[in-house]
Order: C-alpha cells, then structure tokens, then sequence
C-alpha cells in the first residue's frame, strides 16, 4: 500500500538562555498540540500566551475534582412556554458552577475542560438524577402534574453501553413518571452515530421518555436519518433565533419549523429576547419558547414560589405572574 502522512508542528524559541531543555520541550509540545486543535497538518509557534491557557485549563481541571468532592454544582431552570396559550409546559434543567473563589463560572469555561478531562459524565449522572428527583418532588407539593423537565445529554454519557439501563435506574429512583421527562441530545451525537444509536432511541421511547434534538440546523443534518429516528421535539438554536431580523434569518427559521413539523416533531425556539421575535415565531405556528423574554433561568426556591402563586388551581399561572425583569438576579 501507498501512504501518505501529514505533520502537525510545534515550534519553541529559545531567548538568551532563559528556558531550560525540558521547559523548551514542553512548549513545543503545547504549541504541537495547539497545531493540531486548529486542524493539523500545520505548525504553530509557541507564545507565552498558550502556557498561561494551559496553566488554567490545569488549575480548572484540579478545581472541578474539588468540585465534585464537594458538591460545588447547583441547577437552575429555565421556563418552556406555549406561545399560543402564555403558559408554563417544562423547564429546561441548567447546570451551574460556584466556585468558592471565582464565583459564578460560565459553562462555556469549565464543560470543556471537564469533557477533555474526563469528568463530564459523574457531573451529566448527577444533573440528570437531581434534575428527575427535583421534579418529582414539585410533583408532589404542588400543582405541577403536566410539567416536564428538559435534561441536555452529552455525547460520552450517551454513548454509553448501559445508558439506557442507567436511565431507568434514575427513573425508578426518583419516582419521576418517564413521560415528564424529555432528554435533549444534539444533532452532532444523533447524525455521527446514527448506524448504532437507532436501537438506543427507540429503547428510550419504549421506556416511555421523550426525546428532543437540540442545536439544530448547526451542524451537518441528514434528514434521512432524522425521518426515521423516534424524535418528539426540535429546538431552534439560538443563533437562528437571534438572527430573524437580518436578511434571510426569518426564512432560515421557517424552514426549520416547516421541517420539524413535516417530521411530526413539536418545535420549541430558544433564547428568545424580544416582542418581535416572539411574533414572528407565533405566526409561523412554532409551539413553544424559552428566553429572556419570559423569564431568566430560576433557582428552585424560586420555581417554588412560582407554583406557590396558583397552589389554588390545577394549572400553572400565566407568564405574566413570573415573568422577572431583566436585572433580576437568579
């Protein structure tokens, strides 16, 4: 056979003698693998730059082993809307990180690192167990009996061998009956492993849980495989949403809408911000919404006092007895 190969290289300048072998070494390292995150085949020189991203990327790393240990992760919820109706059907479970020293830490910082490290799926068990167990018990305080709860899904936790076993496990434990339950897993892990994870949806859906495919429309989509795959639930990602105004974004998003509906899938649009948006989404009958215009992700106590508002009825009120102002803290 005939190869042909390809170099990814990292590059490291000695300056006056200030760096020892080992240290110049280890630079080039970083900067190999910093050619190779850009898409290999390539070289990339070393600045000081990488070494302070990797030193934190380390320090991340120890800090969520702590984290773990110490129970630092909390979830907020954000509301699901029906936008012909004004009224809460779900809540959308948030992972957050509270570090005792930094505060608040954006997902977007720590996930990555976490995923890279290896420690994603102990934190995905636990959103998901805390996340059933939390709805279960406004189950059974209040007034919450056709609410369902949202749990994103990562690739790795997916994938497992005995997810769906898992799954049930949760399910049994908490007591969450497994249609209030809807799992979001993105178009990315749904497309690139469709030929071994047909068998997995439907044991999901045999379960009676309900599945939902984020992130649409930002990857590379086959509407072949999502025709046959057991999906309930589209979600217009947000940079669709955001962008309706702009030339092209309204028809972008119908499309989407169109397709989900052609698939027989209700369609939820996120991060929805404005009167305008919220509109347009109406008249082109997309279902359900969540964003800031309705309300900011909520702590439980919070959800609590939302139900709290109508213990009375057996319905959750309107938006308009929850709808938080912009700068409300959550």
């Amino acid at each position: 056979m005939e190869l042909y190969t390809s170099a990814s290289i990292g590059i490291a300048l000695a300056s006056s003698g200030s760096a020892t072998p080992n240290e110049l070494l280890q630079d080039a390292d970083t900067a190999m693998y910093r050619a190779k995150q850009q898409g290999k085949n390539r070289y990339q020189l070393f600045s000081s730059g990488m070494r302070i991203q990797v030193n934190s990327q380390l320090q991340i790393e120890v800090d969520l082993q702590r984290a773990i240990a110490n129970q630092e992760f909390s979830l907020v919820y954000q509301p699901i809307l029906s936008l012909s109706t004004q009224t809460l059907v779900g809540f959308e479970a948030l992972l957050r990180w509270e570090h005792p020293v930094r505060g608040l830490v954006s997902p977007a910082e720590f996930i990555p690192v976490a995923e890279e490290a290896g420690l994603m799926i102990p934190i995905d068990w636990w959103v998901l167990a805390s996340a059933c167990q939390q709805m279960a018990d406004w189950r059974k305080a209040y007034a919450a009996a056709d609410l369902t709860i949202n749990v994103n899904i990562s690739a790795k936790q997916f994938l497992q061998t005995d997810f769906c076993e898992k799954v049930s496990q949760v399910i049994e434990e908490t007591g969450l009956p497994p249609s209030h339950l809807k799992l979001e897993i993105t178009e990315g892990v749904i497309i690139n492993n469709a030929t071994h994870i047909s068998k997995r949806l439907n044991h999901l859906k045999e379960l009676g849980i309900k599945l939902a495919i984020d992130d649409f429309g930002t990857g590379y989509s086959s509407l072949s495989y999502l025709y046959s795959f057991p999906l309930d639930v589209l979600k217009v990602d947000y940079s669709f949403v955001s962008r309706m105004d702009q030339e092209n974004g309204l028809a972008i998003v119908r499309t989407i809408v169109t397709l989900g509906h052609n698939l027989q899938m209700a369609v939820v649009a996120e991060g929805v911000e404005t009167e305008t948006q919220k509109q347009y989404l109406l008249e082109m009958g997309c279902e359900f919404a969540q964003g800031y215009l309705f309300s900011r992700p909520l702590k439980p106590e919070d959800v609590s006092q939302l139900f709290t508002m109508d213990s009375q009825s057996t319905h959750v009120s309107p938006t308009q007895n929850f709808i938080l102002p912009m700068g409300a803290p959550v």
